[in-house]
């Protein structure tokens, strides 16, 4: 058992590490992307209103002038492409993204909103990023995660999903000073907020002993909040410093953005230090502990396993495409929308307001 005195030496950090185009995951999680582009205005026809010649088309992430085209042509985005074995949790911050899949799913979403697709044994989506303002910028901002799941679940069936923004529990703290912090939580209890909406029923983050969140944080300058300890044993966290100047994590000052390994298992005080506001994503979960083989697209646990997923969508395309398009765009109005395989189409009120 520890000593007071040696639970004191305990530091939260337990390693930093800088951020890039691809921020560093552990598992359960496999990938953390932060996509934010300053688009510009578009042409009328969802495209950018500036020449695109200059660029790589097909495989643009040069981020030039502040925006990449990613894959798409003359659109920006990802069009079709196959998943395999894992999940996609793609939170939208900025913008809208519109989402068409192999199910016969649709949607467009927005400015606070939550798309979890588990791919499961296989499904192809494309995630275009339509530039609907013709006469101002359309700025883009988003994070996409991928979380894995375990070998027990990497054949089920595909599942897609919608959390809307205004349905999204969040937490505001005020601290002694009259100071706030907001967390929004996208999956895994907090202390203080409403019970989180379900996560697919498959998913590592639906299993008890998965121990997952994923939480935005947002401190006011000079704000202070706890972050509670994790509940599972063996869970590890992850504390994505983004925005901001400074923050203090227990006694440890962090003066540049960087993705954090904290101590799970203890309650630590974060303290925005700087002039700005600061804003953090957290990332938690057990990890699954199985062999990870992965292939672009595909995550399986063993190299066979691999063969037999390119060697089955080669084969079966994992149901088809239903579209005519590669990139499907969902209309010129700026409205939020999801159309879930079979169901009626469910519409939500305008454009989300932008995520806290």
């Amino acid at each position: 058992m520890s000593t007071p005195a040696t639970a004191a030496a305990v530091q939260p950090i337990v390693q930093a590490q800088a951020l890039g185009p691809l921020w560093p995951t552990m598992d359960p999680f496999l990938f953390c992307a932060h996509h934010d582009d300053a688009y510009p205005a578009g042409n009328g026809a969802f495209a950018p209103a500036v020449p695109i010649d200059d660029r790589q088309i097909g495989s643009d992430f040069s981020r030039k002038d502040g925006w990449s085209m990613y894959h798409g042509d003359p659109v920006p985005g990802f069009p079709g492409h196959p998943h395999r074995g894992f999940e996609t949790v793609t939170l939208v911050r900025k913008g809208l993204i519109d989402h068409s899949d192999s199910l016969g799913a649709a949607a467009r979403f927005g400015g606070g909103d939550v798309q979890w697709v588990t791919a499961g044994k296989g499904i192809v989506h494309s995630e275009m990023f339509p530039l609907l303002n013709a006469t101002e910028p359309n700025p883009l901002e988003l994070f996409q995660i991928w979380l894995n799941l375990p070998a027990r679940h990497k054949m089920v069936e595909p599942h897609f999903t919608m959390l809307w923004n205004e349905r999204i529990p969040r937490r505001v703290h005020t601290d002694a000073a009259g100071r706030k912090t907001t967390v929004t939580v996208v999956a895994g209890a907090l202390p203080g907020a409403a019970a989180p909406l379900a996560p697919p029923p498959e998913s590592w983050a639906a299993q008890p002993e998965g121990d997952v969140a994923i939480w935005t944080l947002h401190l006011e300058p000079g704000a202070d909040w706890t972050l509670p300890a994790a509940q599972g044993a063996g869970t590890r966290r992850m504390l994505y410093f983004f925005v901001g100047d400074r923050l203090r994590v227990g006694p440890q000052e962090v003066g540049q953005h960087a993705a954090l390994e904290v101590v799970a298992g203890q309650d630590w005080t974060l303290a925005n230090t700087g002039t700005t506001a600061v804003e953090c994503l957290v990332l938690q979960g057990r990890p699954i502990g199985e062999p990870v083989a992965q292939y672009g697209p595909f995550v399986m646990n063993t190299q066979a396993e691999i063969m037999q997923a390119m060697n089955d969508y080669r084969r079966t395309q994992f149901g088809g495409w239903p579209w005519p398009q590669q990139d499907p765009v969902h209309g010129a109005e700026p409205r939020r929308f999801a159309r879930y395989p079979g169901q009626a189409e469910e519409e939500r009120p305008g454009e989300a307001a932008a995520a806290p």
